[in-house]
């Protein structure tokens, strides 16, 4: 039994982060290890089995300043708090482990060029700040990435490369299930108002214009329909792109929702054309519920995709129409959603954790040899 803290500053299902995070720990706690949380806000429903130590996190309106403070108020963790592991999902320096959730923000300068470069990297406080945070957090004894693709931007920008491994997010296997999926269907197309012949492509996700929106907005055929779940960025603009294509009917924005089920069920395929993905754990649930995923080749969760196997990959946005026509065969769409769902089998939280106990046992050994 493992004396474990974790650190975030939401522990609760509101985003990838914070939902690997929560898996994770529940199946450390079901495992028998004691499971301390310290975060700043943290869902009661779910604290089953663990100790929940509140964060004051005072400066909400500055994420650097917030970041900092909740640095400030957990760090007497690493040194008397008697854990034998300090695991943080956060922009910290001094826990144990790191788990990195997305691309190093130095990797983001590279947008940049010229005099907006240097400004961004050289003269914005906000830019610096963050700089310096990750710099000391790239000094921690352990990382964890959750792709290889975030691997190789550590690698690739600060050099690191030893006591790092890559743990990628899993997935409830029965949560998110064919069987659901197949009972659920007709029930959740006719409250969509997809009719049978239509093929219904399902877009999950927050950042619009990063996961490629509008991409899949443009490859759209007749007989098609885009289902968006998730209050991305700039709507009025996407709302007006399909507008101005003449696809109001076509394509349905339906904003947040908690419960994403109903959605793959009445879904054929899911997709995730994205310029930048550090993961995309919509795909891997679509995989999880046999369906066939389309996602960019760029994208962390790429990693376990074998393109027309058990999904398509993305390599150049100009073959999207390509891919979703192909995808309009029943035929291959059931083929290639039970080798996704044989591939998700993989991936259960339950062996997530588990590739986090071998973890943390090698740290503690490195610890006593020293």
């Amino acid at each position: 039994m493992l004396r474990i803290a974790i650190c975030i500053k939401r522990f609760g299902r509101w985003g990838g982060k914070e939902t690997y995070a929560v898996q994770v720990a529940r199946e450390l706690a079901k495992k028998g290890h004691r499971i301390s949380v310290f975060a700043c806000t943290a869902d009661p429903k779910i604290l089953q089995g663990m100790t929940f130590h509140k964060v004051t996190g005072r400066r909400f309106f500055s994420n650097v300043l917030n970041t900092l403070d909740f640095i400030y108020e957990t760090r007497h963790i690493a040194t008397d708090g008697g854990f034998d592991i300090v695991h943080s999902h956060e922009r910290h320096y001094f826990a144990d482990v790191q788990s990195l959730h997305s691309f190093s923000y130095l990797s983001g300068m590279d947008q940049y060029a010229g005099l907006r470069k240097f400004e961004q990297k050289f003269l914005s406080p906000r830019s610096l700040a963050y700089l310096w945070l990750e710099k000391k957090q790239m000094r921690t004894p352990w990382l964890v990435a959750v792709s290889s693709k975030v691997s190789q931007d550590i690698e690739i920008h600060y050099h690191r490369k030893d006591k790092m491994c890559v743990i990628r997010p899993g997935v409830d296997i029965e949560a998110f299930h064919p069987d659901r999926v197949r009972d659920g269907r007709r029930k959740a197309r006719a409250q969509l108002g997809i009719e049978e012949n239509e093929l219904a492509i399902l877009f999950v996700g927050s950042a619009f214009k990063r996961k490629g929106l509008d991409r899949l907005i443009g490859a759209l055929a007749n007989n098609m329909r885009l289902l968006v779940v998730g209050t991305g960025d700039h709507l009025s603009l996407y709302k007006k792109m399909v507008m101005h294509r003449g696809l109001s009917q076509q394509v349905t924005f339906y904003g947040f929702k908690k419960d994403v089920q109903p959605y793959y069920a009445a879904a054929d395929v899911v997709a995730l054309p994205s310029r930048s993905e550090a993961f995309g754990m919509s795909i891997l649930e679509a995989m999880a519920c046999g369906l066939p995923t389309i996602v960019s080749d760029n994208a962390g969760v790429a990693d376990i995709i074998v393109d027309k196997v058990n999904g398509c990959l993305m390599r150049d946005p100009d073959t999207l129409p390509d891919l979703l026509k192909a995808l309009s065969d029943a035929d291959v769409r059931a083929r290639m959603g039970k080798m996704a769902r044989d591939t998700a089998r993989g991936y259960s939280w339950e062996k997530i954790a588990a590739a986090y106990e071998d973890c943390y046992r090698t740290i503690i050994s490195g610890k006593r040899s020293r």
